[in-house]
């Protein structure tokens, strides 16, 4: 029976992905070690997030594998190995940016937006990423909203810095809700800075990463680069200044319309916030999803979301973001 059924039956053939064998060649050997990595492990990530063979030997490197995956690896070993040529450091982040970018925009896509100060160049590391860095450019007021590690406060950060590089902004004020202090920092020992320093971590962390040690401290210590907490701001008007506030999803409606209206002349804003992160009082509307909505399609605004698949910071990360989200808001997994 089992015969006869199988003569009866049409086989259904799969369709063809095209393959390919595509040989890359370099001109120097040893710029090639070092866009390879050691023991290969960026042409290994190659081979991982594009579903393709590589293999280097000599001053070639020997692709094997789906047409379109080969003709972005091919692509991005030839971009990393200019910037390799030209001095430039280049590590596994920078592979991941490239794929990402070729992936949607197509190999060979210039579409990869950065950010450069004297001490880093930031490459944006995907698509996202790009569009943001681009907003921060083209507009003054900008939303990043989006989970963790996608990026959103390192390159305000780092935008802010290259802005006060360039002499676009005469300083740099860093600004953060304190929901676990309500805000009452009084009782909190020591100066204004030491106060808020635990909050505002994440951000001297990318200050010192883009910036020399010796101009963060110099600039905190003569006031061009401010910490401001956000229950202080209150009555000021920030000209000629970048602006940052992080954390937004735990601001309030009046806090938010307050902070909002800082914004002088010749200054930039940039407002970011993790709307699944929110440590408001139940009940409470949150000011950043508030004033999105309500800011939407205004001249001068852009609001940027980031995804699960922009995190950038390393694939378990990713996973973690996503399990969270697929059980919801204060749901057990099991429940």
């Amino acid at each position: 029976m089992r015969g006869q059924a199988a003569i009866g039956r049409k086989r259904v053939s799969k369709p063809q992905i095209p393959t390919k064998r595509v040989v890359v060649p370099f001109e120097d050997n040893r710029f090639l070690t070092r866009l390879l990595g050691e023991f290969d492990a960026n042409l290994a990530l190659v081979e991982d997030r594009l579903g393709i063979e590589a293999h280097a030997h000599g001053n070639v490197v020997i692709l094997s594998g789906p047409e379109g995956s080969c003709d972005i690896a091919r692509s991005v070993l030839e971009q990393l190995y200019e910037r390799v040529s030209r001095g430039e450091a280049v590590g596994a982040g920078d592979f991941d940016g490239l794929i990402r970018h070729s992936r949607q925009e197509g190999p060979s896509s210039d579409g990869q937006a950065q950010i450069a100060t004297r001490r880093r160049v930031v490459k944006a590391r995907t698509p996202t990423q790009s569009t943001y860095i681009r907003a921060l450019e083209d507009t003054d007021l900008v939303f990043g909203i989006g989970p963790a590690g996608t990026g959103k406060t390192y390159l305000a950060v780092a935008f802010a810095a290259q802005c006060l590089e360039r002499g676009l902004v005469e300083r740099i004020i860093l600004s953060r809700p304190a929901v676990e202090a309500g805000e009452r920092l009084g009782f909190l020992p020591g100066d204004m800075r030491e106060k808020v320093d635990p909050y505002l971590r994440p951000l001297y962390d990318a200050l010192y990463d883009v910036l020399s040690p010796e101009k963060v401290e110099r600039d905190l210590e003569q006031g061009v680069i401010e910490i401001a907490p956000l229950a202080f701001m209150r009555g000021r008007t920030l000209a000629n200044a970048f602006v940052i506030l992080d954390e937004a999803q735990n601001t309030t409606s009046m806090q938010m319309k307050m902070f909002l209206t800082r914004l002088g002349e010749n200054s930039k804003m940039i407002i970011t916030g993790d709307p699944s992160q929110i440590d408001l009082p139940p009940g409470m509307t949150s000011g950043l999803e508030e004033a999105v909505a309500l800011l939407d399609g205004v001249p001068g605004i852009t609001a940027v979301r980031f995804r699960n698949q922009d995190v950038v910071r390393r694939d378990l990360v990713a996973r973690i973001v996503a399990a969270y989200d697929r059980a919801g808001p204060g749901k057990p997994p099991h429940a």
